[in-house]
């Protein structure tokens, strides 16, 4: 069992396709944990081994593999680029102390670099840079550089330089040790730093030793005292600067090539944060808890898996003290012991039982009775630590069987599903009468309706999902009810008058002013019954009626034949009649949407949002985000469903929202007409 001091837990963030899963794949290869170099357009990574992922030929969730290297165990997890899979990434920074951000080097900085990095300062753990595929030609690393300090600030500092010769890379020169490495089929050689380079080291190395100094009091004395700093000095420089966000190294190289890798692993074994540099966790109220290594068992889990063969396995960190074979922990939240004999490491898809994984390493169980995602396990049960915060799906669509039978099947497939990704949302609208799933993009979704059919053998159709509209009336207007059958026997005899007018209230109020004995007063219920049942269905287009008041003034009865159906039915037949004189409006939930957008894009979210009928109520600052602003607005439900695209789009994924329905208003006369043919073309094809 390896040491938690050890232990080195990273999450590969970063654009798609800047080449994360390839560079995990050269580090299994370089440490010989694997024994063939996979690639991602073959299928054939460690990491990306889902059929969906195979198909699709990029990362759809998180996936752990541990490397091997220099008597450490580094625990990568590599991550989707894509933000429809942006809950996996949540996973991964909950459980990790660094972020290695991938950078794809001929293509600059690229929107999903901004993204992981703001993720992983949210996240409070230390980050880094690895800039990818620098074997190619025309690459310009101190345009990188300045971009990459440009928007992450000024302990963004470079640890090994790359000197090119006729625009392609001939050495590497580490900074730290001042020397210049030459990679040929990743093999490395030792050598001088190349005349011709010296000057640019220089500076470089300059740069990152003043970012050195600023990591404490003693180094910066040391810096200024003009003392050069020793090997170790060093490597505990960039551990302290990581830990506490004043040094943001940059590493690069070529997964593919495998140049750097090696240093870059080097780099992890010696410098980056072990899971004991922090020595603290959160809990549900964000209290920050003191822990020790020493402390009683406690574990997190932070991923579910709902696999066909296996069952469900959940992924899980031991927080303190150590997990061991057949130890028994108690849920918080369930309050149900569970036993875990049979506990594994996990590299990729390849388990492998182990007897004991110690604090801060990474582990998988598999079939526990009740334990998901976001639980806490402990000897004793009595801590509970912060749960994963995870975007909130937007996209809605309706979900419905392609074959008959199936129905019952689907919500029972999909529930199977929610358990692995939190990200996901299934809601039974009963005004609607759809079943709609929510996510966070079409590709996401996709994904989802995939895994149905591959592992439930269940094929779904997804379908726009309907707006739950509501209609009022403006008008007052009197009515006359009647229910009346006699044709021999005891018949049914029901009369009522009834005056129907607006109400500032959201649902029924009922009130009688009958004299005389008209509608006996035991009927009375009976009247305000059948009312109330009749508002679920409007006179307009069958949606619920709301703020209706209704007066019962008048009526008749029969001594033999009245009774409570026959009123209620009476009540029924002059809600019919009298609403459809009293000008009937149709409603449009709306709802507050609150933008967070990069300054430069205010004018595009402003024209889109008057293209969707919304309206404006103010802007301001981000608090946390510089360069960012918060836009507010009311826009009607009815014209959200393709936004979180749009947004993605317009903003090349930089831009966030939320969104409630707070209020309904009178829908325009355009609307409502084509609502209304639609709902009336619905109700004849039923």
């Amino acid at each position: 069992m390896v040491n938690s001091k050890d232990i080195r837990n990273v999450a590969l963030l970063g654009h798609g396709s800047s080449g994360k899963t390839s560079l995990l794949e050269a580090a299994l290869y370089l440490t010989k944990g694997s024994d063939r170099l996979g690639k991602v357009t073959d299928g054939t990574t460690v990491s990306d081994y889902d059929p969906e992922e195979i198909e699709r030929g990029f990362s759809i969730a998180a996936s752990l593999a541990p490397v091997l290297t220099d008597g450490k165990k580094i625990n990568f997890i590599d991550t989707p680029g894509f933000l429809d899979f942006a809950g996996e990434v949540c996973q991964a920074l909950r459980v990790v102390d660094t972020a290695l951000i991938v950078v794809n080097a001929k293509a600059g900085v690229e929107p999903g670099a901004e993204i992981a990095f703001d993720s992983a300062a949210e996240a409070g753990v230390s980050r880094a840079f690895f800039l990818n595929r620098m074997d190619e030609e025309h690459i310009n690393y101190e345009s990188l550089i300045t971009e990459l300090r440009d928007r992450f600030g000024s302990a963004v500092c470079p640890v090994i330089l790359p000197h090119f010769e006729q625009n392609k890379v001939a050495c590497y020169i580490d900074l730290l040790h001042e020397k210049a490495y030459t990679y040929n089929k990743g093999v490395r050689s030792e050598s001088e730093i190349p005349e011709a380079a010296k000057a640019d080291a220089e500076r470089y190395r300059e740069m990152f030793m003043e970012s050195l100094a600023e990591t404490s009091e003693e180094r910066m004395e040391k810096y200024f005292g003009g003392e050069p700093f020793t090997q170790q000095e060093i490597f505990d420089g960039v551990h302290d600067g990581l830990v506490s966000g004043s040094l943001i190294p940059v590493y690069c190289g070529s997964a593919t090539s495998f140049d750097g890798v090696d240093y870059l692993l080097s780099e992890i074994a010696h410098s980056f944060p072990s899971p004991l540099s922090h020595m603290k966790e959160h809990d549900l109220e964000g209290k920050v808890l003191a822990i020790q290594d020493s402390d009683p068992t406690s574990i997190f889990v932070f991923k579910t898996v709902a696999d066909p063969f296996v069952g469900k396995m959940n992924y899980f960190k031991v927080v303190t003290g150590s997990l061991k074979r057949d130890d028994q922990l108690k849920n918080a939240r369930t309050g149900n012991v569970e036993k875990f004999s049979h506990i594994y490491e996990i590299k990729g898809k390849k388990q492998t039982e182990v007897d004991a994984i110690p604090c801060g390493d990474l582990g998988v169980i598999a079939k526990l009775a009740d334990t998901n995602t976001d639980d806490t396990l402990s000897v004793k049960g009595d801590v509970e630590y912060k749960k994963i915060s995870f975007p909130e799906p937007y996209l809605a669509m309706a979900v419905s069987a392609k074959d008959k039978g199936d129905e019952d099947k689907i919500s029972t497939g999909i529930s199977k599903l929610l358990e692995e990704d939190r990200t996901l949302r299934l809601k039974n609208n009963p005004e609607t009468k759809q079943l709609v799933l929510y996510g966070l993009g079409e590709q996401h979704l996709d994904v989802l309706c995939s895994k149905l059919k591959n592992r439930f053998k269940l094929t779904v159709n997804l379908g726009e999902a309907q707006v739950a509209y509501r209609e009022t009336i403006k008008k007052t207007v009197q009515a006359e009810g009647r229910h009346v059958k006699q044709s021999g026997g005891h018949g049914q005899y029901g009369v009522v008058k009834i005056e129907f007018s607006p109400s500032e209230e959201p649902g029924l109020q009922f009130t009688e002013t009958v004299f005389g004995g008209s509608v006996p007063k035991n009927f009375f219920p009976a009247v305000e019954k059948g009312l109330n049942e009749s508002m679920a269905h409007g006179v307009l287009a069958g949606f619920p009626m709301v703020g209706l008041k209704a007066n019962l003034f008048d009526g008749k009865y029969h001594p033999v034949d009245s009774s409570e159906m026959a009123f209620k039915l009476a009540a029924s037949d002059a809600f019919r009649n009298g609403l459809k004189t009293a000008l009937p409006t149709l409603l449009e939930p709306i709802g507050t949407l609150k933008v967070l957008i990069p300054d430069s894009l205010m004018g595009d979210v402003f024209g889109d949002i008057s293209k969707r009928r919304g309206k404006v109520l103010g802007t301001g600052p981000a608090e946390k985000k510089k360069g960012y602003t918060v836009v507010e607005a009311e826009v009607p439900q009815s014209e959200m469903g393709s936004y979180v695209i749009t947004l993605r789009a317009m903003s090349q994924g930089r831009g966030s929202f939320t969104y409630t329905v707070d209020r309904y208003a009178e829908a325009p006369a355009n609307v409502a007409q084509k609502v209304i043919e639609e709902s009336k073309k619905n109700r004849e094809e039923e």
